[in-house]
């Protein structure tokens, strides 16, 4: 046994309480008393011996090979993303002691293309904190800026929940593309520490985390109840900063002429421009006359007849 975390150990054994008999073909005969698969189930199943799956699960065999890997994968029912972290957990990387990572700048020409995108646009780190952000996203949500986490934001403020109707689904995806963001890193010092304060304030984020669900970051739609222009369908971009390890570029972008772009351009209106110190965009609209009000705002998210659109 050493002092290291026990990385592979605990995500074999959390995915084996989550498989059940009937997904991995094992006959169900009389009461069972835990969750998921026996282990002498699982270690049948990869064929591998009882003691040798054992060691692996209580951390004494850290290294084993790829083809054991892969058998364990195909047993636990890991997906791609899945099994490649189960992989990457497995490899024999020396020992280092873990230190507070360094502080992630976003390079100077992408924090440019940030302030100057017409479109919500923010860059993420690798624990999901946000580096920078545009005045659009700031409008698409006031967690948008500089120095949140995205993780800390979903949990703990109702604000941001109430933007994802069935947001607890939103969250589980966000868990596990943190997971797969940080990797073998979940003892790093910011990790730990990020992990920790949320398990405690978040029954639910607990409960996730304990599951060591992994999924790719990836773009995707997605569906936000804007308290001012009310429902929006964005197309939500990831791209990876080059230069920068665990950098991402996010873009919200909605389908051209639909409602979703109307609303989304009257809510980035009143934003300043990329051109113009936050405050001063708001004065000179309003001495022009043609400032688009709180009303006007709230207006564009109803349906004709009154009623709210979604």
């Amino acid at each position: 046994m050493t002092g290291e975390p026990n990385l592979l150990g605990d995500y074999v054994r959390a995915r084996r309480e989550l498989v059940t008999p009937e997904q991995a073909g094992v006959p169900v005969v009389g009461v069972r008393r835990v969750p998921g698969l026996r282990r002498e189930e699982v270690a049948m199943l990869a064929g591998i011996s009882v003691d040798y799956y054992l060691r692996l699960e209580q951390g004494r065999d850290r290294n084993p090979s790829a083809q054991v890997l892969e058998s364990l994968a195909r047993v636990l029912c890991l997906d791609e993303d899945a099994t490649e972290h189960l992989l990457a957990l497995g490899a024999d990387r020396p020992r280092r002691r873990r230190r507070r990572p360094a502080k992630e700048t976003v390079p100077p020409g992408v924090a440019q293309l940030v302030a100057t995108l017409p479109l919500p646009a923010l860059v993420e780190g690798r624990y999901f904190d946000v580096l920078t952000a545009n005045a659009a996203a700031t409008a698409l949500s006031p967690r948008f800026t500089a120095g949140a986490n995205r993780l800390r934001s979903l949990f703990l403020d109702p604000a941001e929940q109430a933007l994802y109707p069935g947001w607890e689904q939103a969250a589980a995806g966000m868990v596990a593309g943190f997971r797969q963001s940080v990797g073998a890193g979940t003892d790093d010092p910011r990790c730990i520490e990020l992990v920790g304060e949320l398990s405690l304030a978040s029954p639910l984020f607990s409960r996730l985390w304990a599951r060591h669900d992994v999924v790719a970051c990836e773009g995707a739609p997605k569906h936000i109840d804007h308290p001012q222009v009310g429902g929006l369908w964005l197309n939500r971009e990831r791209l990876s900063v080059d230069g920068a390890v665990g950098q991402t570029l996010v873009v919200y972008h909605p389908a051209p002429g639909t409602d979703s772009a109307d609303r989304l351009a009257l809510l980035t209106a009143t934003a300043p421009s990329p051109s113009e110190p936050a405050g001063v965009h708001h004065r000179t609209r309003a001495l022009e006359g043609d400032d688009p009000t709180r009303a006007d705002i709230a207006h564009a998210g109803r349906a004709p007849g009154g009623a709210r659109a979604r």
